[in-house]
């Protein structure tokens, strides 16, 4: 019986001792600093815009395989991706498309000498046609079709137009005008659907409320839409300004691209005075100081970037990138939560950069875009 008992303490200290190594290591690897400063992940380089213009263009001329969103009405509907949608019919979904285009946009004016320009200006060309608008804008009056894309699609429409407004180039200008239609389409389905929706959608996938709400916003700024603006800014304080105490630590869902939390308060900081917005945040994350609730702060791991569903993980560590860096700019320089999402807002980015161009089509035909929008950020102070 000794025997046994001392060839049983044996084997648990051989198995025990290891998991204690483990467990230690694991510990100490999470706790150590980021190998590269907050304000210098977040730039954005040509080698970067390069390789993701090649995404974008490869994705936007891509027309399966597609996901639709379509309500057919009769026989006469089922068409292909191109005929339906003939400016955004790549890149697997609408939304993908509009964003697809967004991007390009966005590095011909911050990189004109980018080595994709001459193919970027022609394939923008070739889809950005009045005639091609129209039919997208004339899409959203056919009956049952009120609500496709609402608000994700409608919000990424928006920032195109805002990026080709006011553009000092002949290219940007014909875009701009073409799109127009479709753009006081958008504009009219937000000022129509809003005042009806009387709660707002806190998911961590594309009907989430804040997001629609803050791209919106900045177009209706940028372009001086008042009503828009107004409306917005209203419904924003009516949703989510008595908000507290938000229950952060049991996210992230399963296929979140987005945070539910840091996109309100990202919402919020555009719409509230900083003062009032610093005193919100207190409430709405009274523990951001502490650095919790803890699973906001850690990068989402991702199993398999071939799953489209799993991959929006990827898209959340990018997202919640953007949000901290700028719910931090919106805080006092005094303010140490500053810094805390600073550097939460690296590891994100530092866990999610190396997987945009993932080899597989469910995370590239998109990931580029989160990573341009958080890339394009000014770094803080």
């Amino acid at each position: 019986m000794k025997r046994m008992r001392k060839a049983t303490a044996i084997v648990l200290a051989a198995v025990s001792i290891p998991f204690l190594v483990l467990t230690w290591l694991v510990q100490h690897m999470q706790a150590e600093p980021l190998a590269v400063p907050a304000n210098e992940v977040l730039k954005l380089n040509l080698k970067q815009a390069s390789a993701f213009a090649r995404l974008a263009l490869k994705g936007i001329q891509k027309e399966y395989p597609n996901k639709p969103g379509d309500v057919l009405n009769t026989d006469k509907d089922v068409k292909a991706p191109r005929a339906m949608h003939p400016a955004f019919y790549g890149c697997f979904d609408w939304h993908s498309s509009v964003h697809g285009h967004w991007l390009l946009v966005r590095l011909l004016r911050q990189f004109p000498n980018l080595p994709e320009k001459q193919q970027i200006r022609a394939v923008l060309t070739e889809h950005l046609t009045s005639r091609n608008l129209q039919t997208e804008a004339d899409y959203f009056a056919q009956p049952n079709r009120r609500a496709f894309e609402r608000t994700y699609g409608w919000a990424w429409l928006l920032k195109l137009a805002e990026e080709l407004h006011g553009w000092d180039d002949s290219d940007g200008r014909g875009w701009s005008k073409s799109l127009q239609p479709l753009v006081n389409t958008i504009v009219a389905q937000y000022l129509a659907f809003l005042p009806k929706q009387t709660y707002p959608i806190r998911s961590g996938v594309h009907p989430n409320s804040a997001f629609g709400l803050a791209f919106a916003l900045d177009y209706a700024r940028a372009v001086g839409n008042e009503p828009l603006e107004k409306l917005i800014e209203e419904r924003s304080r009516t949703y989510f300004s008595k908000d507290r105490n938000i229950p952060a630590a049991w996210e992230p869902d399963g296929t979140d691209f987005f945070s539910p939390s840091l996109m309100e308060a990202d919402l919020m900081q555009r719409v509230l005075p900083p003062g009032e917005f610093h005193a919100w945040l207190k409430r709405f994350l009274p523990d951001l100081a502490k650095g919790e609730p803890k699973t906001l702060f850690v990068p989402a791991t991702v199993t398999d970037r071939s799953d489209p569903q799993i991959v929006h993980l990827d898209g959340l560590n990018l997202s919640r990138a953007w949000c901290m860096r700028s719910i931090a700019a919106a805080l006092p320089q005094d303010d140490p939560v500053r810094e805390i999402l600073a550097q939460s807002a690296a590891q994100h980015a530092n866990a999610a950069l190396r997987h945009v161009a993932s080899g597989d089509y469910a995370g590239e035909h998109w990931l580029a875009t989160f990573a341009l929008y958080m890339l394009s950020m000014r770094a803080l102070n």
